[in-house]
């Protein structure tokens, strides 16, 4: 009777608890919960997530929405269980409610909320129920966002070629004037490219068949070539300027009569009006940055 007893017990999966934001859901997060869910061999992985509203106070703006990052988890195969809406802090009140045998986390303090410095977890390493688990180097949700920002205005092209509006991305009317400039751009250096590739092709065939050596034929043919992409990168510059002009003075249009509204229908007599930014385009190939120009700095700049 005691051993079939000790044999039922040995088959009952102890508890382990992992939580976390899992925000943006990567292999990072999946290889944390793969190590808790190997910590014992027959193991049953809870795992919480805290909601938008904890997150938000504590650490900040996430990109998923709350039931986003439980999804997430629930299509995790090391995952047994999501526990929505986890606290921030495990105490042990929580820990008997789910019968918590252990946590497993990486051993980095995490500050609590009480503004303190003191680790979430330094109650469940104080009572010994604390397994650590091992960071992935070189992935993490941090990471994610800052590749997006690094070539932010690469992703609004792309987007924006894929049917997105400028409301859509949360882009300016000179903004969003400014990348589709820059898409038909690149359009066309591609375009010329594959031309110039073509041309060499025919060059090289010519050569053969004639049995010429191919520095002879090609002399002339490159002059040419280089001669067309000169005309091409200056007319690109000239139609770069001619759009950003265009703009500007439409935008000078609507800034003079935003300006006329706002005096007219202030009733304090404040102008409520506030200044636009105008983007300039220098009309380079890889240029990526913006330069601001106030509207006396676009005049003297004219002038």
């Amino acid at each position: 009777m005691e051993e079939g007893s000790s044999e039922e017990k040995s088959r009952v999966p102890i508890r382990v608890y992992a939580d976390g934001i899992y925000d943006l859901f990567h292999f990072g997060h999946a290889r944390a919960l793969e190590q808790a869910k190997k910590v014992f061999p027959n193991t049953y992985l809870l795992v919480g997530c805290c909601n938008d509203e904890l997150t938000h106070k504590y650490k900040g703006k996430t990109v998923f929405t709350e039931s986003e990052r439980y999804e997430s988890l629930r299509h995790c195969r090391w995952v047994d269980e999501v526990i929505p809406n986890a606290p921030w802090v495990i105490t042990q009140d929580f820990i008997d409610k789910h019968k918590i045998d252990y946590v497993a986390h990486d051993s980095l303090p995490y500050a609590d909320a009480s503004g303190a410095g003191v680790d979430v977890y330094q109650y469940v390493k104080s009572i010994g129920k604390f397994k650590e688990t091992k960071r992935t180097d070189g992935i993490s949700t941090s990471d994610i966002i800052m590749r997006i920002l690094k070539d932010y205005n690469q992703y609004v092209m792309r987007n924006l070629e894929r049917g997105y509006t400028r409301k859509d991305l949360g882009v300016s009317y000179v903004k969003e004037k400014r990348l589709r400039v820059n898409i038909e751009l690149k359009k066309l250096r591609e375009k010329a490219k594959k031309q110039q590739e073509k041309v060499e092709e025919k060059i090289q065939t010519v050569a053969k068949t004639a049995g010429l050596h191919r520095n002879e034929l090609v002399e002339n043919a490159d002059r040419w070539v280089a001669g067309f992409l000169a005309m091409f990168e200056e007319g690109c510059h000239k139609m770069g300027t001619a759009i950003r002009d265009r703009i500007q003075e439409q935008l000078r249009g609507q800034q003079f009569k935003g300006l006329l509204h706002n005096v007219v229908d202030d009733d304090d007599g404040d102008e409520a009006y506030e200044s636009e930014e105008y983007y300039y385009y220098d009309g380079s190939e890889d240029s990526d940055e913006e330069e601001y120009y106030d509207e006396d700095e676009v005049e003297n700049k004219k002038l």
